[in-house]
């Protein structure tokens, strides 16, 4: 009898403390399940406080620059002096250039984007669809410097003979460079939409006596067209932030023309100027640099907004 008491004692301790533990378990297993939001949103917060910050600061230097600086003039302004004895501040200049570069390379990376992300899509086969994509991504993968000394080195020099008048840094060259750049974007992107289209929109063209260059054109890429302008306007907005490839190429010029055999200076070459040290902190050429890189994140802010607005308002749902 005694023997089976002390058993079935033994048993109960052993039975309370698997109880014991299990609970202490699930206890730890519930607070790291309170936690897990926690961290998450600490997380997720990292992004939006970065950009409050990137915003804070340009926004103060730019107020700052505004109190030396009228508004008006740095906006309407076509003379950009800010090394001479009489400094003038227009930017229209750098937006004319910016704005200049990016419709080059959109003429020159849309209709070839648009065309890539049609032949994969709707006529390439596995085996060519395997060797184009990784080639694509290859040319994605290039440095934006590369591009640059290759805009400078050899596309200007080729352009130079078919375009005597070409200076040699010039927009035009930058600008059709920035286009070879984004081509993947475009088609990797518009790819994708074109592919999700359904299969049964094809068939019931097809099964109506639509070719297959029809079915394409008149079905496939109205059908996927918010995700093809979303992808265009995404491309703009990379170009128009890019900065290495202006900057060798295009020059230091800051001439309000149209004319792109000519020298001109877009915003990010111009604040990678002025960020070269050649204005001293706290001076009025120094502060410029936040009023541009402030006019570049609102245009990009704005184009980003737009891709946004065109994707929700053509988006089809299948």
């Amino acid at each position: 009898m005694t023997t089976k008491s002390e058993s079935t004692k033994s048993n109960a301790i052993n039975v309370r403390a698997a109880i014991e533990q299990k609970k202490q378990k699930k206890n730890l297993s519930y607070l790291i399940e309170k936690l897990i939001p926690t961290g998450l949103f600490l997380i997720a917060t990292i992004s939006i406080l970065t950009t409050i910050g990137i915003i804070y600061t340009l926004l103060s230097e730019t107020i700052e620059f505004f109190k030396q600086v009228p508004i008006m003039d740095f906006f309407t302004g076509t003379v950009l002096k800010p090394l001479s004895q009489n400094p003038e501040f227009g930017i229209l200049p750098l937006i004319n250039g910016t704005i200049l570069s990016s419709f080059i390379a959109i003429l020159v990376a849309g209709p070839i984007g648009i065309m890539t992300a049609v032949y994969l899509s709707e006529y390439a086969s596995d085996k060519a669809r395997r060797v184009l994509k990784p080639l694509l991504e290859i040319l994605a993968g290039i440095p934006t410097i590369v591009y640059g000394f290759f805009a400078f080195t050899f596309v200007t020099p080729v352009l130079r003979y078919i375009i005597p008048d070409l200076e040699v840094t010039n927009i035009l060259s930058p600008g059709l460079v920035m286009g070879v750049m984004i081509i993947p974007m475009i088609a990797s992107l518009s790819e994708d939409a074109l592919v999700s289209v359904p299969n049964s929109m094809r068939e019931g063209a097809l099964a109506m006596g639509a070719t297959k260059l029809e079915t394409t054109f008149r079905i496939v890429i109205p059908a996927a067209f918010s995700g093809i302008i979303a992808s265009f306007v995404l491309a703009i907005s990379r170009a128009i932030g890019e900065t290495m490839i202006v900057t060798i190429a295009s020059g230091s010029s800051k001439n309000f023309t149209f004319d792109v055999t000519q020298s001109m200076q877009t915003m990010t070459a111009y604040i990678v100027e002025v960020a070269g040290g050649e204005a001293a902190a706290g001076s009025t050429i120094y502060y410029s640099l936040y009023a541009v890189a402030m006019t570049l994140f609102v245009f990009t802010l704005l184009m980003n907004i737009f891709a946004r607005f065109i994707s929700r308002k053509f988006r089809e749902e299948y």
